[in-house]
């Protein structure tokens, strides 16, 4: 074997090294790729569904101030009724508390219920929780955005490294997939 060809076979086992190299690269950054759409998609799952979930529980808490306040008005009416007829017959009169008694009851159970956990103060806790977890997920989803954006181009880059044999695009690509791991694993943690 001359000297020329066994350098030729130098040459070519290199670039066949680094195609190879390369080519495994773009794989795991694919994968990460892909997982990172996942857990973006997630995210704004969860933001929407939390957001929805969120709403629901004011709009409840809503509902049982306007039930709450109507009760206080008729028992009000019932209490003022029965100062502006100190005459009234026993009976209706003892209707008339009982009645003032009932909404002052149903007017405490709306304030707080723990036992079916629909009282006005249950549902804002509710609430808060599902704006927390809204919230959560709304920091989490502009991290695997950042990391889709950096994974695809650094794939490309790889990629223009294989065809050109340019290692600055391998080292650009690779640091740059390097970012969208981590910019990913933020994502699913939140360190930053």
């Amino acid at each position: 074997m001359e000297v020329t060809e066994a350098n030729e076979l130098t040459e070519l086992n290199e670039g066949h090294g680094h195609k190879s190299r390369t080519a495994l690269t773009i794989s795991i950054l694919a994968m990460v790729l892909a997982i990172s759409n996942l857990g973006g998609s997630n995210a704004m799952k969860e933001s929407t569904q939390e957001n929805i979930l969120a709403s629901n529980a004011y709009s409840f808490y809503q509902a049982k101030t306007v039930r709450q306040t109507a009760l206080k008005i008729a028992a009000t009416d019932l209490e003022l009724q029965l100062a502006r007829e100190p005459q009234m017959p026993a009976a209706v009169k003892e209707l008339h508390l009982k009645k003032i008694e009932d909404y002052k009851k149903t007017i405490e159970r709306y304030e707080s219920e723990p036992e079916t956990k629909e009282g006005k103060k249950e549902l804002l806790a509710r609430a808060k929780d599902h704006e927390h977890e809204r919230d959560h997920a709304m920091r989490q989803d502009p991290w695997f955005d950042y990391a889709e954006g950096m994974l695809q181009i650094a794939i490309v880059l790889l990629s223009v490294s294989i065809i050109g044999g340019i290692a600055v695009f391998y080292w650009v690509g690779s640091l740059l997939g390097a970012l969208g791991f981590f910019s990913m694993l933020n994502g699913f943690f939140l360190w930053f």
